[in-house]
């Protein structure tokens, strides 16, 4: 009978060896209900079908763009600027937080002219039409790296071109516009309407520097000043000038792969 007591009160639920092994059994499945949370903790909160993230496909995009120039064309206003101005963009991302394009644009600009030779009064004309070609290639950060949030990828960027303008007639003062190489850093954002098609808006400032002719610094023939008092266009014999001017711009993009 007290073999059987004992073996009694062995079995009974608190006896230390029993206990133990329920705290082992406890734990094992603790560790694997934690093991298995922790892919649910990576989401942050956030189911899977309801996250804010979706993934920017890579590849290729292709986005044709619509803009507005600002800027007064330097002191003078002979640097050409006020106008509208399209193009096209082309875009590559290779899975990563940068991508590089380059862009065409056209811009139907407008500039003042500026005539050495006449009296003051007389001096400056204007504004006639100034179009002028730019072809750049730039570089681009996605500030969402490869993914948009709430379909929203904001971006900043910096690129170089080159223009290539139409001569504008009229202008006997030697002065031309000619071949500028510029800088552009830009920021804006893309809104994706679908994984593919996006809508693009951007802010940018042009950079480029202005060179005015000799004649600029001359005394007119019909109108000549004094040392004291000089009505040469220019007196101080700086010739030059950087030149700043807003371009705003939207675009309708579309991504696709090869």
């Amino acid at each position: 009978m007290l073999n059987r007591g004992a073996q009694a009160r062995s079995a009974t639920p608190f006896d230390p060896p029993a206990r133990r092994g329920r705290l082992r059994t406890i734990g094992v499945v603790a560790a694997t209900l934690a093991l298995a949370a922790l892919p649910a903790a990576a989401q942050v909160g956030h189911p899977p079908g309801s996250s804010p993230y979706r993934d920017i496909r890579k590849g290729h995009s292709f986005t044709p763009v619509y803009g507005q120039f600002g800027g007064d064309g330097g002191s003078l206003g002979i640097g050409p600027h006020d106008g509208p101005a399209y193009g096209f963009r082309y875009d590559i991302r290779n899975g990563s937080t940068l991508q590089f394009g380059f862009a065409f644009s056209y811009a139907e600009l407008q500039r003042l002219i500026v005539n050495p030779f006449v009296e003051l009064a007389n001096r400056v004309s204007g504004p006639v039409d100034q179009t002028v070609g730019l072809a750049e290639i730039n570089l681009q950060f996605n500030l969402t790296g490869t993914k948009t949030w709430h379909r929203l990828a904001p971006f900043l960027g910096a690129g170089i071109g080159l223009t290539f303008p139409n001569t504008t007639p009229g202008d006997s003062s030697g002065y031309n516009f000619g071949h500028k190489i510029y800088l552009v850093p830009s920021a804006g954002v893309r809104l994706f309407v679908t994984d593919r098609l996006f809508l693009r808006g951007e802010a940018r400032s042009v950079f480029w520097k202005l060179k005015y002719p000799n004649s600029f610094t001359l005394e007119p023939r019909l109108e000549p000043g004094t040392p004291d008092h000089p009505n040469a266009v220019i007196i101080n014999g700086d010739l030059t000038e950087w030149d700043s001017s807003s371009w705003l711009l939207v675009g309708l993009g579309f991504s696709f792969a090869f």
